[in-house]
């Protein structure tokens, strides 16, 4: 069976609506580096549309009814969205459900140090990364930082022209020999990767006399030119490059020391999602996985008419680390919030909540991985997604014998065929490639426990989880299509 290549049968109308969707795709990009960015770019975008938050729809005093919009938040690190449909909700939802976490470099509690003259943050990667892909890369520092008094310093350095980025640094090749003797799972150790922050040891004072014969101002003098007291820039001979950097945080962010306790900062590569090839086929940037599968069910909900079935667009934290947590997809935040829409509807009992699950039809929202030419072996050309051909559907994930899978029924399958042929959406099935090589899991398996009918579908990555990511425009579009019709018609 041979999927067509969906560039060739666009015309001029859907070619355009495809590239004014990828722009806004990749402004969303460019506003949700991390999760709490992508909620914070999501409830604008849903806001826009008409959405309120569940409170308000509670304070509003009225029982929820067919084509209202609400929204709930867990944590600023996972959201829900839900479009009530004309039919009781024990009838069931039609669920889009995506990951917005992205592998990355979790800056550590007691972050700050200095050796040889630098200043670093340690960090602790998160997610499955090759680690050697990411040294000498320009990273930005992305996050928030909570001071005891509650007060929450937002940071986002490294992303406008003037900024400065830090990096991660590597061996040069000259002394690289016993290095790159090294098998590539350890060629870079973890705790090695270390984000250069900073080269400049701080000046206590300055010599330099003003045209009247007084002292220069220097960083930390008080206005009339006396020396304030120092605090944590204290006098002496190491670690100025250390406690200029802390000065700096101080002066600008208001930011001390122990404020890195209650901080959680991530070094992500820096700058924007770009075209990518000569044709501008595709797009390459940090974060698709699984932000282009999150991005395209948002859109979906979005442009979604009332249909009989509530609508419902899932996006969850900690995909990539296991979907443990409270901003899991493990945790109760989607089932409590659920019956919580049930009593704010009128509608809630357990056992309507229950049925509710059970009856919900689900698409788990995620990337596969596209063909790579370069690497084929590691695929089988049959039963593997390409750039190109559209979205995705894979009957089961896991790794070797199906582990950690949820393996699709045939009869859900052949609804979603039907749907999609019905409205002339691109689809094509895939593995995560050949069996013994590897493999991969998503949230399908954990939203099946409630006994609904799930499958993963989703955009054709290239270097997935690497720095920069690559997707095919066509794909997104697909992508959004698909979901669309699902939402209209499962």
């Amino acid at each position: 069976m041979r999927r067509t290549d969906t560039w060739n049968v666009y015309s001029e109308a859907q070619l355009a609506e495809l590239e004014k969707i990828c722009v806004d795709y990749k402004k969303f990009l460019n506003c949700g580096k991390t999760e709490r960015e992508c909620v914070k770019e999501t409830v604008r975008l849903a806001r826009e549309a008409g959405y309120v938050s569940l409170e308000e729809a509670r304070e509003a005093g009225r029982a929820l009814t067919a084509g209202d919009r609400v929204y709930e938040i867990c944590m600023n690190k996972m959201i829900v969205l839900f479009h009530i449909g004309r039919e009781p909700l024990e009838r069931g939802m039609r669920i889009l459900g995506a990951h917005i976490d992205s592998p990355r470099f979790d800056v550590k509690q007691n972050p700050l140090y200095e050796d040889g003259g630098l200043a670093y943050f340690d960090t602790h990667y998160y997610g499955g990364v090759k680690k050697y892909q990411w040294p000498t890369v320009p990273l930005a520092l992305h996050g928030v930082i909570v001071k005891k008094n509650g007060e929450t310093v937002e940071l986002r350095i490294g992303e406008d022209a003037d900024d400065p980025v830090v990096f991660i640094s590597d061996l040069l090749v000259h002394l690289a020999g016993e290095q790159m003797e090294k098998k590539a799972r350890v060629v870079i150790d973890g705790e090695t990767m270390d984000v250069v922050v900073g080269s400049r040891p701080w000046k206590k004072e300055s010599s330099a006399k003003k045209a009247d014969g007084g002292t220069a101002s220097e960083p930390g003098d008080s206005a009339d030119g006396s020396q304030e007291k120092e605090g944590s820039l204290k006098d002496k001979a190491k670690d100025l490059v250390r406690e200029n950097i802390l000065r700096i945080l101080e002066e600008r962010y208001g930011i001390e020391e122990e404020d890195f306790l209650s901080a959680e900062i991530e070094a992500v590569p820096a700058g924007k999602a770009r075209d990518c090839g000569l044709d501008r086929s595709m797009v390459l940037s940090y974060g698709q996985d699984d932000r282009v599968c999150a991005y395209t069910s948002l859109l979906a909900l979005l442009e979604t008419d009332t249909q009989d079935r509530t609508c419902c667009c899932l996006l969850v934290d900690k995909e990539e680390t296991g979907s443990v947590g409270a901003t899991s997809m493990k945790s109760r935040f989607f089932e409590n919030t659920v019956a919580e829409l049930m009593d704010c509807a009128g509608q809630y009992s357990e056992l309507k909540l229950r049925r509710c699950l059970a009856n919900s039809s689900m698409l788990s929202s995620d990337v596969s991985a596209a063909f790579d030419p370069m690497f084929a072996g590691c695929f089988e050309k049959k039963n593997t997604a390409y750039l190109g051909k559209g979205l995705t559907l894979s009957k089961y994930t896991g790794a070797r014998g199906k582990r950690s899978t949820n393996d699709a029924n045939a009869e859900f399958i052949a609804q979603i065929r039907r749907i999609f042929e019905e409205r002339d959406v691109a689809f094509q099935t895939a593995e995560l490639g050949r069996v013994d090589v590897g493999g991969g899991g998503t949230i399908s398996y954990i939203t099946a426990l409630y006994g609904m009918n799930v499958i993963d579908s989703g955009v054709p990555v290239m270097n997935m989880h690497a720095p920069m990511e690559v997707t095919s425009k066509a794909d997104i579009y697909e992508a959004k299509r698909g979901y669309q019709a699902f939402l209209m018609e499962a």
